[in-house]
């Protein structure tokens, strides 16, 4: 896309000049003002644009939203996003967004109050040189303060843009990072199951002051199933009660509908028995010959719980043992996390011209850690929602 595209100081003097007297708007504005800002300091000029950030905008105007990435809110809001991740699918549905904005703000006043002066003190000469040298890659991060002391732990999908999400943030942990920093290491996974694995165990094990209770995630709903008066074994998303054990948790109802819908897609179950459709006779999927009839007593339930019963086995790792493969931390190599006997024993990276054909080679690479409850989450939340990692059972 870029191999014949224009270098930045071509189209600099353009746009200054189409951005002379305007407010610079964006989803995330920090982020791309200050790329837009390094790239004009590279040519020894000082861009200021007074900014507005969209997606803080959505957060006043538009509360309650389950997510407000760029590409999550528009899809909630009906709005069109085409070519997503280019810039001009991101640009016209940033555009569409704002519109709708506008039009919430009758009288203008949350708009204009959030409009940010670009005579304001800019980022600091340390922050700005330790944000030089992160990678824009999937990995763990480590903040340290004068004494090299770890403060804060995250991960990220990219490291260099969420470290610059903390220093220009205005709640008070952002603060008190953007005070106390003096160095940010980081640990490149490749894998952000990986990651996600490998921030759990280090906050644990470090115990960084800024790390909220060492992130324990609330999982207020959970997967429940019963056996109906037919036999036929029903499943349905509801709040997690202690009198009962949950077959898996989620974060939010909407998570559990989509993942519900994954697995009756997957098993071939019936959405009616799953709690998705309402109805006194046979479910939608019925109509289309995409279920087998267990809604209206036509297939034997035996034969529907098996599948039932094969789907809540994947979901516990009930004694299973498989690998995960997934992308490793360059194009050479492969990384790796095995589940044994249904419990998280550790993970690992293999060179691609390495033909792994036996478990037992990838147990001697394996680094080992710690299996615990919030691992299992960690792994279970991955499944469901991946697509494109590789389930290896033996």
């Amino acid at each position: 896309m870029l191999r014949n595209a224009p270098k930045f100081h071509e189209v600099a003097k353009r746009i200054l000049e189409i951005t002379e007297d305007t407010i610079f708007v964006a989803h995330n504005t920090s982020f791309d003002y200050r790329i837009l800002k390094t790239e004009y300091s590279r040519l020894g000029y000082n861009f200021k644009r007074n900014t507005l950030c969209t997606l803080e905008l959505s957060k006043k105007l538009i509360p309650d939203m389950d997510s407000y990435s760029l590409g999550k809110l528009t899809k909630q809001l009906g709005i069109p996003l085409t070519q997503r991740h280019r810039a001009s699918g991101d640009a016209l549905a940033t555009v569409k967004l704002f519109k709708l904005l506008l039009d919430k703000d009758l009288e203008k006043k949350i708009i204009i109050e959030n409009i940010k002066n670009s005579n304001k003190k800019s980022l600091s000469k340390k922050l700005s040189q330790i944000l030089d040298d992160l990678p824009n890659s999937v990995g763990i991060y480590y903040m340290h303060d004068e004494n090299s002391k770890i403060i804060y732990i995250g991960k990220s999908k990219n490291i260099k843009k969420r470290i610059n999400q903390h220093f220009a943030g205005k709640d008070n942990k952002s603060k008190k990072l953007q005070l106390h920093t003096e160095t940010v290491s980081y640990d490149e996974t490749g894998s952000e199951l990986i990651a996600l694995l490998k921030e759990s165990n280090q906050i644990k094990l470090h115990k960084p002051i800024y790390n909220r209770k060492l992130r324990k995630s609330v999982y207020p709903y959970g997967l429940y199933s019963s056996n109906d008066e037919n036999n036929y074994i029903n499943l349905k998303i509801s709040k997690i009660n202690t009198s009962t054990k949950p077959i898996t948790t989620f974060k939010n109802i909407n998570a559990g509908i989509a993942f519900l819908n994954k697995l009756i897609n997957e098993y071939n179950l019936c959405q009616k028995l799953c709690g998705i459709y309402k109805s006194k006779n046979s479910c939608f999927k019925y109509t289309i010959k995409e279920c087998s009839g267990a809604c209206i007593n036509l297939e034997k339930y035996e034969d529907y719980n098996l599948r039932i019963l094969k789907a809540i086995k994947y979901l516990n790792f009930d004694k299973q043992n498989f690998a995960i493969i997934d992308k490793g931390r360059n194009v050479d190599e492969n990384s790796f996390i095995l589940v044994e006997d249904g419990l998280f024993i550790g993970l690992g990276y293999f060179n691609l011209n390495f033909q792994i054909n036996n478990i037992d080679v990838l147990k001697t690479i394996l680094i080992k850690m710690d299996q615990n409850k919030d691992n299992q989450l960690i792994i279970q939340s991955f499944l469901k929602k991946s697509k494109k990692v590789k389930l290896l059972q033996y």
